[in-house]
């Protein structure tokens, strides 16, 4: 046993304390928004108005990119990747437009 509890009473005090720490914990976790890097923001508007990332990518494998991960970030879309020079580059663009957006430095 890992508690030396002698007394049922303990127990069930112990069970209890648990068990609210657990609902406690995984209340908190599922209710913590996901937060941007703030590196890049975008006023994209509904995202019934955003191209598909898959037009995004087309573009840019067109254009010579090795695309590992396209993700949403700050209301943009966020890329991870290869470009033409075979550089790696984390770039932004606008989900409506596709167009680059310029980056924060870190």
């Amino acid at each position: 046993m890992i508690c030396p509890v002698q007394h049922p009473e303990q127990v069930s005090i112990v069970r209890k304390t648990v068990a609210i720490l657990v609902l406690a914990a995984s209340a908190g976790l599922t209710t913590l928004p996901s937060f941007a890097t703030g590196l890049a923001t975008c006023d994209s508007g509904p995202k019934s108005g955003w191209q598909p990332a898959e037009t995004l990518e087309k573009q840019l494998k067109e254009k010579g990119w090795t695309i590992r991960r396209i993700k949403e970030d700050g209301g943009c879309y966020e890329v991870y990747g290869l470009d033409e020079k075979g550089q790696r580059v984390e770039a932004y663009f606008h989900p409506v437009t596709l167009a680059p957006v310029p980056t924060k430095p870190r």
